[in-house]
C-alpha cells in the first residue's frame, strides 16, 4: 500500500488533538445564549494579553481588519503613507489600502527574510506615518532596529505578527515592541481558530480604547457612535476555541522547532539551504521554508512522492497585478531573488516522528538525481 500524502499543513489535526476541549468550549457557548462581545470574547482578550505581558488586548474579526483598525486608531489618515513590505502576505497591503493610506514597500535582509531596516529612512517623506515590520514565517523582524528608526521619525510602529504568534526577541514576546501589534487567528495559524478570527495588543490605553471602538460602529455606551467605526468582531465560539488552545502554544511551537531542527540537519548535505538561525531570537517556525536554485525540480520530486509542498508566496504583493502601482516596486532585488527560490515543506505540531524521516528520506533521495 502506497504511503500516505503528507500535507504541507492540517488544521484538521490539530482540531482533533484538542476535539473533546473545544467540543465542550463550543457547548458552553452554545447553553450561555450569548454569541457576541461576550464572557469568552474577554476572558481570551485577558488571557493573550495576560500571555504576552501586555495591557491591553482586543479581539476583531480577522488580521486583515486588525491591521486596519489598528492604523485607523494610531490616526492614519487617507493620502498618507505606510512603509511595510512585499515579502508579505497580501492581507498587510490590502489592510493599508482599506483604510486610504499609501504603502510604500522596502526590501529584505536576505538572512532573516524580514524588513531591512536600512532600507526605511530612504523611502521616508513628509507624508510617512507609519512602519508595519512583518515577523515572516514565524522569524522576528529586527525590531529595535526598526523602533529606532521609527522613534528618530515620529513614526508609529505595528507589528504584523499573523504568522509569528509566540516567537521572541531576547526573552520578549513578539507583538511588544511597536505602538501596536496585529494576529491573526486563521485556522493553520500556529494559534487558529476554527473560522477567521484576529486580535490587536497595545500598551497604550488610547489605542486600545480606539480600537474597541471601531470594532462596533464606534460605539463608546448606549450604542451612541462617537466616531465612524465598522463591524469586526471577534465571535464567541471562536474565542472559546482559541482559549482551548492557547495553552499549548508554547508546546506545539516547541516541537514545530524539533521537526525544523531535523529537516535542517540534512539541508546541507541535500543542497538546499534552510531557514538562518538568527541569534537572539526565538523562531515561532509557523512556516519552514527553504530556499533553493532547483525549486521546481525539488517540488515536482516531493509531490511524486507523496509529500505535500507550497509556494508562500508564488509572487511578492509587487509582482501581482493588483499591486504593480505600487511606489517602490522597482528596488526590491532581494526580495525578488528570493521568490525565485523559497519552496515551503511540511510544518505542524501534529507531524510523526515517522513522517518526518520519511521527509528527510525523500529529500536525500533527490540530492542523489
Amino acid at each position: 500500500m502506497a504511503d500516505a500524502f503528507i500535507p504541507v499543513t492540517s488544521p484538521g489535526e490539530n482540531y482533533q488533538s484538542h476535539k473533546g476541549a473545544i467540543t465542550a468550549a463550543i457547548s458552553r457557548v452554545l447553553e450561555s445564549g450569548r454569541y457576541i462581545l461576550g464572557e469568552e470574547v474577554e476572558g481570551f482578550e485577558r488571557e493573550f494579553a495576560d500571555f504576552h505581558g501586555c495591557a491591553h488586548c482586543i479581539g476583531v474579526a480577522n488580521g486583515t481588519e486588525a491591521i486596519s483598525l489598528a492604523l485607523k486608531a494610531c490616526g492614519i489618515l487617507p493620502g498618507e503613507e505606510v512603509i511595510t513590505v512585499s515579502h508579505t502576505a497580501v492581507p498587510t497591503v490590502a489592510a493599508i489600502e482599506m483604510m486610504g493610506a499609501v504603502p510604500v514597500l522596502v526590501d529584505i535582509e536576505p538572512d532573516s527574510r524580514c524588513m531591512d531596516h536600512r532600507q526605511i529612512p530612504a523611502c521616508i517623506t513628509e507624508k510617512t506615518r507609519a512602519i508595519i515590520p512583518v515577523h515572516m514565517y514565524g522569524q522576528p523582524c529586527l525590531m529595535r532596529e526598526i523602533c529606532e528608526v521609527a522613534r528618530q521619525n515620529n513614526l508609529y510602529v505595528i507589528e504584523d505578527c499573523a504568522q509569528a504568534c509566540g516567537a521572541e526577541i531576547s526573552g520578549k514576546r513578539v507583538g511588544t515592541f511597536g505602538d501596536a501589534a496585529t494576529f491573526s487567528f486563521y485556522p493553520t495559524k500556529n494559534l487558529g481558530a476554527i473560522g477567521d478570527g484576529g486580535a490587536v495588543l497595545t500598551d497604550n490605553p488610547d489605542i486600545a480604547d480606539k480600537v474597541r471602538w471601531l470594532r462596533q460602529y464606534g460605539w463608546k455606551e448606549n450604542r451612541d457612535a462617537k466616531i465612524p467605526g465598522m463591524n469586526s468582531r471577534l465571535d464567541e465560539i471562536q474565542a472559546a476555541i482559541l482559549r482551548v488552545k492557547l495553552p499549548f502554544l508554547l508546546e506545539e511551537n516547541a516541537r514545530r522547532r524539533q521537526i525544523a531542527d531535523r529537516y535542517s540537519s540534512i539541508m546541507n548535505e541535500v543542497g538546499i539551504q534552510p531557514p538562518w538561525d538568527i541569534p537572539d531570537t526565538v523562531h515561532a517556525m509557523h512556516l519552514y521554508v527553504v530556499e533553493c536554485g532547483s525549486r521546481d525540480s525539488l517540488q515536482d520530486f516531493l509531490r511524486q512522492k507523496g509529500i505535500g509542498s507550497a509556494l508562500h508566496y508564488p509572487k511578492a504583493v509587487h509582482q501581482q497585478e493588483a499591486y504593480r502601482q505600487i511606489r517602490g516596486w522597482d528596488h526590491l532585488p532581494k526580495t525578488e531573488l528570493l521568490y525565485e527560490r523559497i519552496l515551503t515543506l511540511p510544518m505542524y505540531p501534529e507531524l510523526s516522528d515517522g513522517d518526518v524521516e520519511r521527509i528527510c528520506s525523500v529529500l536525500s533521495e533527490w540530492k542523489g538525481l
